[in-house]
């Protein structure tokens, strides 16, 4: 799994983030930060290009070295980056310093996702936020009974990627208050399209 894990699996995590489909997603996401911005799980840099000039600074965090690589080679604006890799349940970013957190189909993938938010709650700003575009749990009784039961497969072969996270739950219980949100699928297969869009502040 070391050679999966290392070589074959950040292509095919970028691959799949190339999707077009994608897009609208990650530019309403990254023009709505502003001020120092700490992207959690940035990936090969497919958000990059899409940040405005809102943005002082931003702060890239991957815990994948080949990802990291990719997206020190990612187009971008003139914003200042700084990509570090470090992962997001034990950040390497004081108190208190982040205007604005972002994350963008990271948080199926974290392995401790509640140590994480607690993480991110630690480092915004008062008054700042964490803006949101994530896959997880469906509504529907049927939908949510197979993503139960893909899901042990599934993170085998996708970087540890969770079908049947709630978004919703996972940040109001570690802090967050929810302002704004919107849900819904994306074209494909049910159990991985349901969507979570937002921000959120700490409470």
């Amino acid at each position: 799994m070391g050679f999966y894990n290392d070589v074959i699996l950040p292509r095919l995590c970028d691959l799949a983030m190339r999707n077009k489909e994608l897009a609208p997603y990650r530019q309403r996401a990254a023009r709505a930060a502003q001020g120092r911005v700490l992207e959690i799980g940035v990936g090969s840099g497919r958000n990059l290009p899409f940040y405005g000039a809102t943005v002082t600074q931003l702060v890239g965090l991957e815990p994948a070295p080949r990802l990291l690589e990719m997206a020190r080679h990612a187009p971008h604006l003139e914003t200042p980056v700084d990509l570090v890799e470090a992962s997001a349940e034990a950040m390497p970013i004081e108190d208190r310093s982040i205007d604005t957190v972002l994350t963008t189909w990271t948080m199926c993938s974290i392995p401790d996702v509640d140590r994480a938010m607690t993480e991110a709650r630690r480092v915004l700003k008062p008054g700042g936020k964490l803006i949101f575009v994530e896959h997880g749990r469906a509504p529907e009784p049927n939908v949510r009974w197979w993503q139960d039961r893909l899901t042990p497969a599934w993170m085998r072969i996708s970087g540890g990627c969770h079908l049947n996270r709630d978004i919703a739950d996972v940040l109001t219980r570690n802090g967050f208050r929810i302002d704004e949100m919107r849900t819904g699928y994306m074209n494909g297969l049910k159990p991985m399209t349901f969507m979570y869009e937002g921000q959120a502040s700490p409470r």
